[in-house]
């Protein structure tokens, strides 16, 4: 497995589509995930540190989790298949492991309300992962994104966004 970070939240400007570029740690690969609007706005949320007066879904598991006392101990994405992509949730609860599949978007949005980190399988970066050169609208000096930049990104999209545009 190896580790990753939310490098960005984008737009995907053809689809007008959000977009998670998940970047390895140490590495120079980025996976690019599709997402939809409101799992990007969860994740914005959290990345923004945006507490709601009651708590939201990612939130809601998140206190599920601890209250059973168990521990979100990784998410990993696994893999890919048809065009989707599959992630598990790793909790340890009373020294047991107990793995939950999840949506790669959820996984992410959880593992940032919760500080657990984000996995992708090495056979998945081998195949899926491109090299991206992330930096260019990033100062020399900054490490990582502009959180405020990429909240603003989202709500543009979100103020954006029609009901007919989630039909399939």
């Amino acid at each position: 497995m190896i580790e990753v970070v939310l490098r960005a939240v984008r737009v995907d400007v053809g689809t007008s589509t959000p977009l998670l570029l998940l970047e390895e740690v140490g590495g120079r690969r980025v996976l690019p995930i599709f997402i939809g609007a409101p799992e990007a706005a969860a994740i914005a949320y959290a990345l923004q540190g945006v507490r709601a007066p009651r708590p939201m879904s990612h939130d809601l598991l998140g206190n599920v989790i601890d209250e059973l006392g168990a521990q979100l101990f990784s998410v990993e994405i696994v893999e890919l298949r048809d065009n989707t992509f599959y992630a598990n949730l790793r909790l340890l609860q009373s020294g047991r492991e107990v793995i939950v599949s999840a949506r790669p978007s959820d996984a992410v949005a959880l593992a940032l309300r919760v500080g657990a980190p984000i996995l992708v399988s090495d056979s998945l970066m081998d195949d899926e992962g491109k090299i991206l050169d992330l930096d260019v609208e990033d100062d020399d000096d900054e490490e990582a994104p502009n959180e405020a930049d990429l909240v603003a990104e989202l709500r543009e999209f979100l103020d954006t966004i029609r009901p007919e545009d989630f039909g399939q």
